[in-house]
């Protein structure tokens, strides 16, 4: 009986996991505005341990993977990416916008709208 359950509880396993990869991920309610953000040229630095870049990304829910996000800390979140080094980054988050115009802190999507000509969803 033991041997019947462990492998039905397997099966599942299996089966779970093969639905995930499978599965298109659900579309967020700001999918067309975050792509519209990265097809601007802005680029938005972050770390994954900053409270302030959580908020950000909040605010997009599901759509926050369709930003044009750079981590910028090291896997032990002591030290700070190369990438971020060269850039300049000194906060998080720190938005660049095209035209080089720079903005640190969590920024209300209103804003974003502005500085990136994308229109804000309905």
């Amino acid at each position: 009986m033991n041997k019947t359950i462990w492998i039905v509880v397997v099966l599942a396993i299996i089966l779970g996991l093969v639905w995930l990869i499978k599965m298109p991920a659900r579309p967020g309610k700001l999918d067309a505005f975050a792509q519209c953000i990265k097809d601007s040229g802005a680029t938005y630095y972050g770390a994954f341990w900053c409270p302030n870049c959580k908020n950000q990304e909040a605010r997009f829910g599901r759509s926050a993977r369709l930003l044009p996000r750079i981590e910028c800390s090291t896997p032990d979140g002591r030290g700070q990416l190369q990438v971020c080094r060269d850039a300049g980054i000194e906060g998080y988050p720190t938005w660049d916008f095209v035209g080089g115009v720079r903005e640190t802190g969590d920024l209300p999507i209103e804003r974003l709208s502005e500085l990136t000509n994308c229109p804000l969803p309905e």
